[in-house]
């Protein structure tokens, strides 16, 4: 599949903590704890579906700064090309990470400017282009109405939803032919929200990645919402990118042709091995790898 991936790319710092909440010390000295990469939904992603096999062209924004040519030659490095990274912004985004020995995470994003300033599309970007998976990032809201006077299948991620309703994300899911979110924000009873979302939006698809306890899909086309069991590929060492890592490995499969089911448990399977591995962008695996375990585990 040749995939259009629109959206945030930034350098990342992860720093092991001892615990949460975090106790204030002068210092600590988490040995081989902290580490700098390039991210960014978009970057994880791209990353992610390059390693499954995907074509990918990678569309965001950067600064004329160090952190820029980092980003660069980490892409370049992958074999993703750098055409369409602009440098408007006045700084590059950064994002730092703290996370427990238990995996779990808290971020700190920093986006600069990005978010007030627009990206010069034009028609040329979605030529050749199977799928648009545009993130959802004020710049991607011109890409998403010129996607649809295309013809071309949008996939987005929202994450976080708490209202139906939610005023930033609203064009988003107007607009999305695949749509993922995690159950964090939903409340209790999740299926009741997944239901009413499917049923207030168009969307073919819906997923909602409910981590330890696995996740949820809506298919239009039977309308009905199947639960799935989690996939286990080790122990978690660091949870930050396993959305991302869930909703690129469905679209991959799902790209594929395989039917909706299976493409979510193998994408289950490929984000346990991702979460084995500590950075957003990190531990992912071969689309031949996700089908051995899957093998191995039944």
């Amino acid at each position: 599949m040749n995939i259009l991936v629109s959206g945030l790319v930034n350098t990342e710092t992860t720093a092991a903590v001892r615990g949460f909440p975090v106790a204030y010390y002068p210092i600590d000295y988490p040995f081989f704890g902290v580490n700098t990469a390039v991210s960014g939904v978009a970057f994880n992603l791209a990353k992610a579906l390059v390693t499954l096999g995907d074509t990918v062209r990678l569309v965001s924004m950067v600064g004329e700064d160090f952190p820029a040519a980092y980003i660069r030659d980490t892409l370049e490095g992958l074999s993703i090309s750098t055409d369409w990274i602009r440098p408007s912004l006045k700084q590059t985004p950064g994002s730092v990470v703290l996370y427990d020995p238990q995996g779990r995470r808290q971020i700190y994003c920093d986006l600069k400017d990005i978010q007030e300033t627009a990206y010069p599309f034009s028609p040329d970007f979605l030529e050749g282009v199977d799928l648009v998976a545009a993130c959802n990032i004020n710049f991607n809201r011109p890409l998403l109405h010129m996607a649809k006077e295309a013809g071309k299948p949008i996939a987005t991620d929202v994450h976080v939803l708490t209202n139906l309703y939610d005023d930033y994300n609203r064009e988003f899911l107007e607009c999305a032919d695949i749509l993922f979110l995690s159950d964090e924000g939903v409340g209790e009873d999740y299926r009741a929200f997944l239901w009413q979302l499917a049923h207030t939006y168009g969307c073919e698809i819906l997923v909602m990645g409910r981590g330890s306890r696995g996740a949820a899909l809506y298919q239009r086309k039977t309308d009905s919402i199947l639960e799935l069991p989690p996939a286990f590929a080790g122990e978690v060492v660091n949870t930050v990118g396993a959305g991302d890592a869930l909703f690129s490995a469905f679209l991959h499969f799902y790209g594929k042709g395989w039917c909706a089911v299976d493409a979510l448990n193998c994408a289950q399977m490929f984000a346990a091995c991702k979460i084995t591995v500590s950075g957003a962008a990190n531990g992912f695996v071969t689309e031949e790898e996700v089908q051995r375990r899957m093998k191995e585990n039944g």
